[in-house]
């Protein structure tokens, strides 16, 4: 059964932002990567790279399927976490404890259209 973890955002494509200051660090929901199974590779950006809100930044893949990363924000990525490049599979072992980009935002405001827990868990409830 997914864990959903309380205090950080969601976007609707199951990507998590936990903030903090000006930062926010980007990953993967535990109930994406449920939905993914065992994860095999993550594309990720360079750092220095500009992300947008909406748009694609990287890629996981499985033994299942391909998905896109969508951003939840937009800014430049100052750091990739670099453990994902040799072990995948961390983010099906604790999706929460291991984001995939920190990205300096360019604009915090966009925070508010993310949901909460609350709403994101009723969103994948629907699903």
């Amino acid at each position: 059964m997914a864990k959903f973890e309380e205090g950080l955002r969601y976007s609707e494509s199951h990507e998590f932002v936990r903030v903090d200051g000006e930062f926010a660090y980007v990953g993967i929901s535990d109930y994406a990567q449920h939905a993914l199974g065992n994860i095999v590779y993550v594309d990720m950006p360079e750092v220095d790279d500009e992300v947008t809100a909406g748009e694609e930044f990287g890629a996981v893949e499985s033994v299942k399927a391909a998905s896109d990363l969508i951003s939840p924000v937009s800014g430049t990525v100052v750091e990739i976490n670099e453990a994902l490049e040799d072990q995948p599979e961390l983010l099906n072992q604790d999706a929460f404890g291991n984001w995939i980009i920190k990205v300096e935002m360019s604009d915090p405001a966009e925070l508010d259209n993310l949901m909460d827990v609350e709403a994101y868990k009723a969103h994948c409830e629907n699903e």
